[in-house]
């Protein structure tokens, strides 16, 4: 899997080719549901596929909820989302994507990386983090790389740059360049090779 762009990295970021080499292939699954994606992004402060502590999965497991839609939402606030303690921001950033999903019907699949970027920044509350996380992996776009991201701020930093120096976005755009136009692909390697080893 992705044989192109490990051949790609390897001719032009050595770096890069090293620390993933001995990374393990993964899968990279998805849910093709935006909504249900950028709520886990509120919520959790970090998209599901991510995260170690699972609040967002238990919160669905409560309501007895495998994704979340439109349909099941009440549901979800009803049984779930009002037990739990969250500021009134993110409470209002979730009535936000609510609303918006309500009143619009988009073929996400179908929309380019900038109308993505378009349609999810004129929600309220939802940032540039979240939309390149539903980019990457939800929508499995190739060529995206969460400038924002804190994890791979400190990665690019031990790998790049000296230790003293603070990582600007255009130190990452830098080596970000590198990668294209697999961009997506490399910062999910990065963060797999992240991960503690597997037992």
């Amino acid at each position: 899997m992705y044989t192109d762009e490990i051949n790609h990295f390897k001719k032009q970021d050595p770096v890069l080719y090293t620390t993933i080499s001995s990374t393990f292939p993964f899968q990279m699954e998805s849910t093709k549901n935006v909504l249900h994606d950028l709520i886990s992004c509120v919520i959790e402060q970090q998209i599901h596929y991510r995260s170690t502590k699972n609040i967002f999965k238990n919160l669905l497991a409560k309501a007895d909820i495998r994704f979340l839609s439109l349909d099941n939402f009440d549901q979800f606030e009803k049984h779930s989302l009002s037990q739990i303690k969250l500021s009134s921001r993110k409470f209002e950033t979730i009535q936000h994507v609510i609303d918006y999903f309500s009143e619009n019907n988009h073929h996400w699949e179908q929309l380019s990386d900038e109308e993505v970027k378009s349609a999810l920044s004129s929600i309220k509350g939802i940032g540039t983090w979240s939309i390149d996380m539903i980019l990457i992996y939800t929508l499995h776009r190739p060529n995206i790389l969460p400038y924002d991201d804190y994890h791979l701020k400190n990665i690019i930093h031990q790998l790049y740059y000296n230790k003293e120096l603070k990582v600007s976005k255009t130190m990452l755009k830098t080596v970000g360049e590198k990668w294209n136009p697999y961009k997506s692909i490399a910062f999910l390697y990065l963060m797999e090779s992240s991960r503690p080893p597997r037992q």
